[in-house]
């Protein structure tokens, strides 16, 4: 969930490193079928808090939050007239963002540490704060909202901290050590028993399964590549990672046998990818746009424009709707059809407010 740009430019500003080279057995080509026609900007919303560096839905009641990264706070957009309800004063730079129940969990780095801050997103309370060791590189969410999974960087070692968000306890699932090494993407699955890693040294890049019950890996599959992002469907992972050499390249998993069985170059730099509801199609972030991908296929069914550099994207619950922010500070929203090759058409223009304030307990 939520990945985003911000934590690309993070580990590109780190320690340099060897990758490895893609396997060319392995590896084929799908090429633009050019940008979908009947895409137009329409539905923008502008937050007017400067670049927003995540997005993510609340499945139960589709409410939009998104994590300003200039002014240190979270805005919180209603998702029928998207227009932003308020925004909450944060501690320091707000990274990535997760929501579940009415509560956003967002990972904050200041000075002195990082931690992950708990808001209410109807009231625009702080609710809790988890300061916690190393650097926040990953976050994720069990399915029912209970447990907060912060993959963290220290020297020489990644780890996991497992935020039980009800008995509001933190626990830690080791990962691994050594030189280099760090942790890029983080998911859970559907039924919160798995979590998969993506993990980096100077070899190379891995997805490590890991059981959430027994915190032990049950697997390991190379990949080679640096690792952008993840997502699981059906006991499948897609893995996006991008390099000089090959650019973005999207690799299949066959988690139960832990073995990659398909990977394809699409092209530029992608640094996110989202499933759509029904996991036929994957929305990718690159340069300047947002490729759409066909998980059955393997083939690009085209791009979506928004005109400014996109930051992050994120699906609703149903499917339905596609929001892409970007660091123009906007939030630009599609209708999605239901028809796997059916075109998007993009909603009707809404009209914007003002940025009411929202007052925040304890901010």
């Amino acid at each position: 969930m939520a990945k985003n740009f911000l934590r690309v430019l993070t580990a590109a500003v780190r320690a340099d490193r060897k990758d490895r080279a893609i396997d060319d057995t392995t590896l084929r080509s799908v090429a633009f079928d050019g940008v979908l026609d009947d895409i137009d900007v329409a539905g923008l919303t502008e937050i007017g808090l400067g670049p927003i560096g995540d997005i993510a839905v609340d499945p139960d009641r589709d409410t939009v939050v998104v994590t300003n990264v200039g002014s240190e706070s979270l805005t919180v957009v209603n998702p029928h007239t998207m227009g932003p309800v308020g925004s909450v004063r944060l501690a320091g730079d707000p990274f990535a963002v997760v929501v579940a129940d009415d509560h956003a969990h967002v990972s904050v780095s200041s000075a002195g540490h990082d931690s992950i801050v708990t808001v209410d997103t109807i009231t625009g309370a702080v609710l809790a704060e988890y300061p916690l060791a190393f650097t926040v590189t990953a976050l994720a969410i069990s399915p029912d909202g209970k447990r907060v999974f912060a993959g963290r960087a220290g020297h020489e070692r990644i780890d996991i901290a497992v935020i039980d968000t009800t008995a509001e306890r933190v626990g830690t699932i080791d990962v691994a050590t050594g030189a280099g090494v760090n942790l890029d993407a983080l998911q859970v699955d559907a039924s919160g028993s798995r979590l998969y890693v993506a993990t980096s040294d100077v070899r190379g890049s891995r997805l490590v399964i890991i059981n959430t019950e027994t915190a032990q890996a049950q697997a390991t599959v190379w990949i080679g590549a640096p690792i952008r992002d993840l997502a699981i469907s059906d006991g499948v992972a897609y893995v996006l990672t991008s390099d000089l050499e090959h650019r973005g390249v999207v690799h299949t998993v066959d988690l139960s046998a832990a073995t990659v069985v398909d990977a394809v170059q699409v092209g530029g730099a992608p640094t996110q990818l989202v499933l759509s509801a029904d996991a036929t199609r994957a929305y990718l972030v690159d340069y300047d746009r947002v490729v759409v991908w066909s998980t059955l296929t393997g083939a690009i069914q085209g791009s979506i424009d928004v005109h400014v550099q996109p930051a992050a994207v994120a699906v609703c619950q149903d499917g339905a709707r596609l929001y892409i922010a970007d660091y123009a500070g906007q939030i630009n929203v599609f209708e999605v059809a239901e028809s796997l090759y059916a075109q998007l058409a993009v909603t009707d223009a809404v009209e914007m407010h003002a940025l009411p304030a929202l007052e925040a307990a304890g901010a």
